[in-house]
Order: C-alpha cells, then sequence, then structure tokens
C-alpha cells in the first residue's frame, strides 16, 4: 500500500485547528487513492503534539528528533522531511498551505528536484497523474492543474476541511526518526521568540468584528471594539485602515494581512475588495454592515443592514448589553 506522509506543523507542542484540518483533508485524500497515512512531527515538542493524532486516522506517527532540531527551521524542517519521505518510500508528502506549510514544502520541493503544487482546494487521480483545484492570484480564481511525479507534494488550502475524527481510528504506531543534519541546516531557526498579545488571537477568534473606510478614524474604532469585547471576538480592518494609521498591520484581515475562519464575521464599513475577501471568505457565517447596498462585501453576505455603521453598532451592543441584563435580573 501507497503512504502518503502529512506534515503536523505545530507550535513547541501546540496545534492549531488549521492543522488539524489539513490532516483531515489529508485523509480523505489517502482513503480516497486507497494509501495510507502516516504523519510527521518535527523538533521539541513532538511528543505532546502527538498524542490525538490516532484519532484523525493516522497510522504511523514518526518523531524527528536531532540536536539541531531545538525550534522552528524552514532547511531543517525540510531536510528531515525529505529524508523521512524517502525512508517511508511516500508516494505524496502533504501540509497545510500556512505560510510555514508553504516555506517547508517549497524547500522540500527543490531538495527532491520535485515540483511542489499549494493551496490545493480539490484533488483526484487520474491514472499516476493528480488532477487538482487550486486557489491563485489571492483566491480571484482556480486554477486545474495536472501533477504528474513520482512522489507528489502538495498543500492543502487552509480552512478548506473542517477538521473531523476519524470513523475509524488509526492504528497510531509511533517511531522515532533521526535524520541526518549538517550544521548549515540551523542557519535559519527561530531563536527567541516576544508575546505580542494574549488570550483571544485574530487568527483564531470564534467572532471577528471589522471596520474598514467606513469607521472614518481612529476615535470611531472605539464603537468596533467595544463590540468585539461583548461577543468575546476580535477586532480586524481592512488594508485602507492601516494605509490610513487608523490600527496597526497586525489588525488587518485579508491577502496581505491574516487569514480569518470564524464562525461570525461582521464587517462594519467594508467595501469587500477581493484582496480583502480572500482573508476571511472561510468564514461560516458573515454580516456586512454598510451604506451601499451594491457593494461587494453586502452582496457576498448572508446577511446584510443597509445603514450607516455608526447608528447600527453602538444599537447591537446596547442591545446584547440590556439582555444580559435582564438574564442577570431573572437569574
Amino acid at each position: 500500500m501507497s503512504v502518503f506522509l502529512y506534515l503536523v506543523e505545530h507550535d513547541r507542542g501546540l496545534i492549531e485547528e488549521t492543522t488539524m484540518g489539513g490532516l483531515t483533508g489529508a485523509r480523505h485524500l489517502a482513503e480516497t487513492m486507497g494509501a495510507q497515512l502516516h504523519t510527521a512531527v518535527i523538533g521539541e515538542g513532538a511528543d505532546r503534539s502527538a498524542g490525538g493524532l490516532a484519532a484523525y486516522g493516522a497510522e504511523a506517527i514518526h518523531l524527528v528528533r536531532h540536536g539541531l532540531l531545538t525550534d522552528y527551521g524552514p532547511d531543517a524542517w525540510a531536510d528531515s522531511l525529505a529524508q523521512l519521505a524517502g525512508s517511508v518510500g511516500a508516494t505524496a508528502v502533504v501540509a497545510t498551505g500556512t505560510d510555514r506549510g508553504n516555506e517547508v514544502m517549497a524547500h522540500v520541493g527543490a531538495r527532491m528536484d520535485l515540483a511542489m503544487v499549494a493551496n490545493c482546494l480539490e484533488i483526484e487521480s487520474e491514472g499516476d497523474d493528480w488532477l487538482m483545484t487550486r486557489v491563485r492570484w489571492g483566491g480571484s480564481l482556480h486554477e486545474r492543474a495536472r501533477l504528474a511525479a513520482h512522489t507528489k507534494l502538495v498543500t492543502l488550502a487552509p480552512h478548506s476541511t473542517e477538521a473531523a475524527r476519524a470513523a475509524d481510528r488509526g492504528a497510531g504506531h509511533v517511531a522515532e526518526f533521526v535524520p541526518v543534519l549538517d550544521d548549515s541546516a540551523a542557519v535559519t531557526m527561530v531563536k527567541d521568540r516576544v508575546t505580542v498579545s494574549e488570550g483571544i488571537t485574530l487568527a483564531t477568534a470564534p467572532v471577528v468584528v471589522s471596520g474598514g473606510r467606513g469607521v472614518g478614524s481612529v476615535e470611531g474604532f472605539a464603537i468596533i471594539e467595544e463590540l468585539a469585547d461583548l461577543l468575546g471576538g476580535a477586532v480586524g480592518c481592512s488594508r485602507v485602515v492601516t494605509n490610513n494609521g487608523w490600527k496597526n498591520h497586525k489588525f488587518q484581515v485579508g491577502q496581505t494581512g491574516t487569514v480569518v475562519a470564524p464562525d461570525l464575521y461582521i464587517a462594519c464599513g467594508i467595501s469587500g475588495a477581493i484582496q480583502h475577501w480572500v482573508g476571511m471568505m472561510s468564514a461560516k457565517n458573515i454580516l456586512a454592515i454598510n451604506i451601499d447596498p451594491d457593494a461587494p462585501m453586502v452582496t457576498k453576505a448572508d446577511w446584510a443592514v443597509i445603514a450607516d455603521l455608526h447608528e447600527v453598532v453602538p444599537a447591537i451592543s446596547a442591545e446584547i448589553t440590556r439582555r444580559r441584563g435582564l438574564a442577570r435580573e431573572r437569574g
């Protein structure tokens, strides 16, 4: 049976939901093509990351260890993954199309002298080839591509598959793999970290309240922040907001900012240019608040309120506060 090897992206043992969604997509791909799913967990924290992988269908879990693998480094991770793929005879190496996943897989492709296809949405086999639909040009188009290679190297578009446990638990056999690494592989390596923020982050928040040009000013974001706080969510913004200096770039949602997939995305005064849409189109529900009924964001949203956000947003916050007050009185 052929082997599909999936790179489990982790941060010192912590795995984000995006990675587990990618693992679910890799499992579906392996099942469709009659392959066995193996996983690779590289570096420190691998033990902590490995525990739940069998529940997602992993038949084998390879813990990749080496003295140079102290943290994330694209060269060291790529060398390790390429060597492991050769060791297990992988016919496909798969990762999630995050910044890190695409970076590592591009390095793997260079080392194996093979093409790497990024951000795939759908994959099917045609003989020995794979036919793929993938995201291109920041999500503005989908490309149909054919991949012919003895080992397929692909990344799956983030949020294209929701994380789900397998109906039948994988065997989860754990094996240690020690790659041969030269000191030069650690030339690029994370050496230190600075905590920018704690608690809910923009990338993982269940609710994101974003403001665009229509917010009007730095001060105008006070009502956006209040609503996000009441909903237990995070504040986001469009590129024009960062260009105007109303918000720091870390709040930007979009192709050149943060990609989000919340349960609810509230777009306040955002027209919905393609670069912004790419960053939030995986949201499960979208509410647009805008004075322009023909704005792209309004036409694509699940719900829309055609009115001034400066009136609507405070009204929503006031109603939430009122209902919570009544609930406390009744309780």
